[in-house]
């Protein structure tokens, strides 16, 4: 039955987009630019951070696969300041990648299982 009602909440998770389970990380914007040969990916994210003791601290860049491309390291709790963006510079995705997605990690809940889609423009 729990897994039932995962997959349940998940399908409604991407029917209705900025909405997911309570307390997992929201990804509410990205915008990712080309420079050179690399990208900067900036990730704008909501999560109720309650303090060290619960909150967003991390975001992944994935492949269609699932393979991870890219891993931001979020330092420190964001309670006052909701929703937050937070960038990472010097991204090299493989030759031929034309979408990628993102999903969000929670220091109690673990990874999101909401994926925002990026179509990339180079």
């Amino acid at each position: 039955m729990k897994r039932v009602l995962k997959y349940l909440t998940t399908c409604a998770a991407l029917v209705m987009p900025g909405v997911a389970p309570a307390d997992e990380p929201v990804i509410e914007a990205v915008r990712i630019d080309k420079v050179g040969m690399v990208w900067n990916v900036h990730v704008t994210l909501r999560h109720p951070d309650t303090g060290w003791d619960h909150f967003a601290d991390a975001w992944e860049v994935v492949d269609a696969n699932g393979q991870r491309l890219a891993y931001r390291k979020l330092m420190h709790p964001h309670v006052d300041e909701q929703p937050f963006t937070r960038a990472l510079s010097g991204v090299v995705l493989p030759d031929g990648t034309r979408e990628v997605f993102l999903r969000g990690h929670c220091s109690v809940n673990g990874w999101s299982d909401m994926l925002f889609p990026v179509t990339l423009r180079p």
